[in-house]
């Protein structure tokens, strides 16, 4: 096994050195591009060492220049770009040598980063960068741009902020980009092509059809530092969205190309495991296969300052690798933010033992996407099952587990995390129908202002439960896909963030901003261990259709006592105080002001009202 750490073109002023792993190959070439457009290259041997690494040292500055491998196996000759190329030409036809020095922005190595968090204190935005922008009303110059991320002061209709000024005035922590590596399914060539991008060529290279040249493989990098530098001085962090279970196609991949059938997992007859349901399973398990994950996300972190990821389909990467992943990753970044999906998308040849899969990350600080929480919430993902907030019935136990963290709470209320942290909280993310779209076909017959409610409910539990906050981006603005439950191709008109909807939806655009200031300013529901909640927090005897809970605090710039009433019910419903002694609301049916929706005054009763389908929050 070759465990260094130079794989790939490795630039230096005076000579590049090139470095490819292939065990089967009799012969490779670089070929070497001076220009994008160049037609022909130069072509130049290389010498395979002792660990079936290929290399050649090519003297002279070829900086920002431009490199293939032409590689032979047996009788068969084909030309691919380097997995590890760090730069590419249009479509990853080519990959760059890429001198980052030179091409940085002005200010990235010494720009802010904002200070570490717990992951319980993290709130995450997912969005796809182009969804963010291209509406016509959004305000935006670059428009489905990742420059778009660094415009301020843009404007939608009613004169309401969109774009970054939204995502500050939201004050969320995180913004969770759909993949931004370079993906196979979109030709940059074309500025109306549009896909989710959940379809991985070069794995270390941004995606062209973001950048406002795809050509030219430098300004990519520019433009995603660009917009990671902006994100980073406002105080937002970032997540990248890796895919690493399968990739585009087989045929076409730099690892087959270089190590036919290596790279990927095999069924007995010698056919390719379908586990991501996507055509092939890449074969993490394998050791220069995990080496190259492991190096992957290293590099994002360090050279692009990448505060987190989130693993697609996280089940079908074996736990030896996502151990090596988050070792490797917190040594760069102690409080790197690691989570995601814990399952596969179809069987799989990998041993289910083996899968990073719900449970495996037990004590390990990785967080999972808690579908149960989620299902509990709103109710299947595309169906007609109902939740809590539609009108379920009997579903307050399953609210309660995903509201403590899924942590062994007690005998009754136990889920699959050890700590807080470990869960993240969402009813919505890109995947299946919106919220929004799921209340409108689970409750059509519903008042817009019923099923307005319905989502505001939704998002409120997610921000006033223990764990890791969650939003899809767009929800809280009543986001819609017209009921499109699997848009990943279905382009901009279906899938665009309407900013109008910011004015139509205004007021639940501020509830929501409400609820994650008070999240924010608020130690004690961000809790990251179980001895910390069995101490702070404690449900209250509710109503059917209700979940009540109270946490109490002696965290430093806390309320004391902060009582959390969901009423799910199409009715008003009253509810008893948990305490004796005076008391504020700080959230009704309406609005939320952490100096109290009533002005200051204090509320004395022993009861309270809650109105149908509302949260409410009062505070000592």
């Amino acid at each position: 096994m070759y465990n260094g750490n130079d794989l790939g073109a490795n630039y230096f002023e005076d000579h590049t050195i090139f470095k490819v792993w292939s065990p089967t190959a009799c012969r490779i070439k670089v070929v070497l591009f001076l220009e994008y457009f160049d037609m022909n290259g130069t072509e130049y041997d290389m010498f395979k060492n002792e660990n079936e690494v290929w290399e050649l040292e090519l003297k002279g500055d070829y900086k920002n220049k431009y490199y293939n491998y032409k590689v032979t196996i047996g009788e068969e000759e084909a030309e691919t770009p380097d997995p590890y190329a760090k730069g590419a030409s249009i479509n990853g036809n080519r990959g760059m040598i890429v001198d980052f020095k030179s091409i940085n922005p002005m200010g990235w190595e010494q720009h802010s980063i904002p200070t570490a968090i717990k992951p319980t204190e993290a709130v995450i935005y997912e969005v796809h960068v182009r969804d963010f922008s291209i509406d016509i009303h959004s305000g935006m110059k670059y428009k489905g741009k990742y420059l778009a991320f660094t415009e301020e002061g843009t404007k939608g209709e009613g004169n309401v902020a969109t774009g970054l000024d939204h995502l500050k005035e939201l004050g969320i922590t995180h913004i969770h980009f759909l993949p931004v590596f370079d993906f196979n399914s979109v030709d940059e060539r074309l500025v109306q092509k549009y896909n989710w991008g959940y379809d991985p060529y070069l794995y270390h290279v941004p995606e062209g059809s973001y950048a406002n040249n795809p050509y030219d493989g430098v300004q990519r990098i520019i433009e995603l530092k660009e917009m990671i530098k902006k994100l980073h001085e406002n105080n937002i962090r970032i997540v990248m969205d890796v895919v690493f279970n399968h990739t585009a196609a087989v045929e076409t991949s730099p690892f087959h190309i270089l190590a036919p059938k290596y790279y990927y997992r095999l069924n007995n007859d010698g056919s390719y495991s379908n586990g991501s349901g996507c055509g092939n399973e890449i074969a993490t398990e394998k050791p220069l296969v995990r080496k190259f994950v492991v190096d992957c996300v290293k590099f994002w972190a360090e050279e692009y300052k990448i505060d987190g990821f989130r693993f697609d389909l996280m089940a079908l990467i074996d736990i030896e690798t996502m151990l090596e992943v988050k070792r490797q990753l917190e040594s760069i970044n102690p409080n790197i933010l690691i989570y995601g999906e814990p399952w596969a998308g179809g069987s799989s040849v990998l041993a289910y033992e083996q899968q990073f899969r719900k449970g495996c990350q037990k004590g390990l600080n990785i967080g999972m996407f808690n579908d149960e929480f989620r299902n509990a919430i709103k109710g299947d993902n595309d169906g007609n099952v109902l939740g809590f907030i539609n009108g379920a019935q009997g579903l307050e136990g399953e609210v309660k587990k995903g509201i403590v963290g899924s942590i062994h709470y007690d005998d009754f209320l136990y889920g699959f995390a050890k700590e807080p942290g470990e869960t993240i909280n969402y009813v919505s993310s890109h995947d299946n129908l919106t919220l929004f779209d799921k209340i409108q076909k689970t409750c059509g017959n519903a008042s817009g202002t019923e099923q307005e409610k319905m989502n505001r409910l939704a998002l409120s539990i997610v921000l006033t439960s223990l764990g890791t906050a969650f939003i899809h981006g767009g929800s809280e603005i009543l986001r819609s896909k017209q009921g499109d439950s699997n848009s990943y191709c279905a382009g901009d008109e279906i899938n665009k963030i309407e900013w109008g909807n910011k004015n139509k939806y205004f007021k639940t655009f501020l509830y929501i901003k409400g609820l994650i200031a008070l999240r924010r300013t608020q130690k004690v529901m961000t809790m990251d261990n179980r001895e910390d909640i069995l101490k702070h927090f404690r449900f209250v005897d509710s109503p059917q259709g209700t979940v009540a809970y109270l946490f109490t605090s002696d965290f430093k710039g806390d309320f004391k006592q902060l009582f959390v009433i969901h009423n799910a019910n199409k009715y008003e419903i009253m509810m008893d105080l948990p305490l004796s002694g005076k008391w504020r609301i700080i959230a009704n049916a309406e609005e939320v002001n952490l100096q109290g929706v009533y002005g200051s005054e204090a509320y004395t009763a022993s009861n309270v009202a809650i109105p149908s389908i509302s949260t409410y929050i009062l505070v000592q």
